[in-house]
């Protein structure tokens, strides 16, 4: 759990009457994060004729380390997939229909809290609803116009890496140089040039996504949005979703029904299928290497538990055993 910025009774209330979205009646720090400040909110009397009237629970997120100038990608895709009818958080606007604000200093937004609670032992069901979503989302933000890169894409990767090194043994520096030169080499290639791209997640985790009497009721934190080849958004979800948590290694029915279910939606390309097993490896190195990042160059906050790093590097071994 992180709140990196304390937050005050009253500069939250005073936001939530901004935003026409009532009477603030609690506040409280999220449980879950390392990125950015999280609060769920309750309001009262929500102004009659505000589009939200009637829904009093809402997240209200500061972000500690994107900025201003970085946040309207990430928001007003929320906003696009929103309006296509996927189910994501809707961020709040003011009078003047801006849906980023300013509180204590940092950016802020306040969106929709979902209903129901995170699947954290997903079934073939659950794999199933994902997978139609997500092929579901990717579509929907074809026309989204805005870019940005995925700021943890293989530019961080290379740069992170030799910070992090130091902290490992020498068989994990060995595998991590070798895994990052393969990446390079993928990347340069024309089977990943030839990938179909888009607006991606790129950090759909079970406990991203939200259930109510196990139907799927939404899917939020964007904030690791980017533009990037799909297939890398699905190796993300197969890695999470559809693996064995003790051991790293994948469950073949999990991952058959969020592939099927994706397909039916929208088809894996032959480029796709080719290389998809070069994807789950870059997935999982993604995480192996922000989870170091953040596990030996942990930040000050308030409340703070950071994963082990440990788990990705079992993923990834799993994926390399199964070439």
């Amino acid at each position: 759990m992180a709140v990196f910025t304390e937050v005050a009774p009253q500069e939250a209330a005073a936001l939530m009457q901004r935003l026409g979205l009532g009477v603030l009646t609690d506040l409280r720090g999220c449980a879950g994060g390392i990125e950015n400040t999280n609060y769920f909110v309750n309001t009262s009397g929500a102004v009659p004729d505000h589009p939200a009237a009637g829904a009093q629970q809402w997240v209200l997120t500061l972000f500690e380390r994107l900025s201003h100038a970085q946040l309207p990608f990430y928001l007003q895709l929320m906003k696009h997939l929103a309006g296509k009818g996927i189910p994501v958080p809707d961020p709040q606007a003011d009078a003047s229909g801006a849906i980023l604000h300013t509180l204590c200093g940092k950016p802020a937004a306040v969106v929709n809290r979902l209903r129901g609670a995170s699947e954290l032992a997903p079934q073939p069901s659950h794999c199933a609803q994902l997978g139609e979503v997500l092929a579901r989302m990717h579509l929907a933000g074809q026309d989204f116009p805005m870019q940005q890169p995925n700021l943890r894409g293989l530019a961080w990767w290379n740069d992170t890496v030799p910070v992090v090194l130091p902290h490992l043994t020498p068989e994990q520096a060995a595998l991590l140089r070798s895994e990052l030169a393969y990446q390079n080499h993928v990347a340069a290639s024309d089977a990943y040039a030839a990938l179909p791209r888009g607006p991606v997640h790129a950090d759909l985790f079970r406990d991203n996504v939200m259930f109510e009497d196990g139907k799927l009721t939404g899917v939020f934190d964007f904030y690791f949005a980017g533009c990037d080849a799909w297939l890398f958004d699905i190796a993300v979800c197969l890695n999470d979703w559809c693996i064995d948590l003790p051991t790293g290694e994948p469950d073949s029915e999990r991952t058959q029904a969020l592939l099927h279910a994706y397909q039916r939606t929208r088809p894996l390309q032959a480029a796709e299928h080719t290389l998809l097993p070069a994807m789950l490896r870059a997935g999982a190195l993604r995480f192996w290497i922000s989870r170091l990042w953040d596990w030996h160059l942990p930040r000050e906050a308030s409340m703070l538990k950071p994963h082990d790093p440990t788990h990705f590097e079992r993923v990834l071994r799993a994926r390399l055993q199964k070439l």
